[in-house]
């Protein structure tokens, strides 16, 4: 017998880049953060386990919302917490878009949504990008049942940024919210923040895991004016950030200079990993995330990928029907970045 409804039954789940258990791996595929943490964050989380787990925590989190408040110049109650930035993305597509009802995005980007939408048994209506991973005007245009948009800004794979005037513009043109992803805005050179003041329409998410070294913690928020988050608060789980997660995030936001001296640290390796990819013949587009996005239309990038796991070096290989296939390679430390630059070497022999 078959108990879950038929969306469920027909989507593909949504799957996460590859997490080897083997230490010798040089990892590359998640974009994750390679240097540690600040050392509040170790401080924050001993703190919490002396004073014991026994109770619930926070459920609004509220001790983060009035730190990450004053780094973004609002109130408190414009703070949505939750577990990663997924779980902020869940929540406000669960509040807004109904069975049958439309949720808008750029082409190729986070796969996740999608996802997402097939979960809710809504219309998952992509636009493509140009070539050029612009966006054009057909992102805004018209639909009834059009019931929120979202932009991964920077995208992903590709790595670019939209530039926020044009994401106002888009913001006044739709028929409903307009969510911005800005997983990777710690690595960019704009961002959209004062548009959620400017417009209601405009929320922003954010997340620890990629600035901040805190994949493991899961924590991210979203900005938004107080109607909004009001209304996402009954949408939430009832404990949906844990205690150690709420210290560590709290702690991370915090210790400014050390995201300051990371992030110079991540885009000076960044440029040097572009530059050598372009040498060795691939296609790189600019990137304002942590990652880069290789393509080679005359190589079977697939074949390349499989070699540079062979070789325990691992790298995201994502095809887009209609586009070029590619690699999605994280920026991790400079000798993760030589040694994987060597082992790429070898395949192009």
């Amino acid at each position: 017998m078959n108990y879950f409804r038929p969306n469920i039954e027909a989507m593909a789940a949504y799957q996460p880049g590859e997490q080897p258990r083997v230490a010798k791996f040089i990892k590359l595929n998640t974009n994750e953060n390679p240097y540690p943490p600040s050392s509040a964050v170790r401080r924050a989380i001993e703190t919490v386990l002396d004073g014991g787990l026994v109770r619930y925590p926070d459920p609004a989190a509220d001790v983060f919302r009035r730190r990450a408040a004053e780094l973004h110049g609002v109130e408190p109650d414009w703070i949505l917490c939750g577990n990663g930035s997924d779980d902020i993305l869940t929540i406000v597509t669960r509040a807004l878009v109904g069975e049958r009802e439309r949720m808008r995005m750029p082409y190729p980007s986070y796969i996740l949504y999608e996802t997402l939408a097939d979960i809710q048994g809504a219309q998952y209506d992509p636009i493509p990008y140009e070539q050029d991973w612009s966006l054009g005007g057909t992102f805004t245009s018209g639909a009834d049942d059009l019931k929120l948009a979202i932009i991964a800004n920077p995208n992903s794979p590709s790595g670019t940024q939209i530039a926020p005037r044009q994401i106002a513009e888009f913001a006044e043109r739709l028929p409903c919210p307009l969510l911005v992803d800005e997983a990777y805005v710690d690595f960019a050179s704009a961002d959209c923040i004062s548009l959620v003041r400017e417009n209601e329409k405009v929320m922003v998410a954010r997340s620890l895991s990629k600035g901040y070294a805190l994949a493991g913690i899961r924590f991210g928020y979203l900005i938004a004016q107080p109607p909004l988050i009001e209304r996402f608060m009954k949408v939430k789980d009832s404990y949906n950030c844990n205690a150690l997660a709420i210290a560590a995030a709290t702690a991370a936001i915090d210790d400014r200079s050390w995201l300051a001296e990371m992030r110079t640290k991540v885009l000076a390796t960044r440029t040097r990993l572009i530059e050598r990819l372009r040498d060795v013949g691939l296609q790189v587009t600019d990137s304002e995330a942590n990652f880069v996005w290789a393509t080679q239309p005359e190589l079977d990038l697939g074949r390349v990928y499989e070699q540079l796991k062979e070789m325990q070096v691992l790298v995201r290989y994502l095809g887009y029907p209609g586009w070029n296939e590619g690699l999605r390679i994280s920026v991790g430390t400079d000798d993760q970045v030589d040694a994987f630059l060597n082992a790429l070497g070898a395949t192009l022999v």
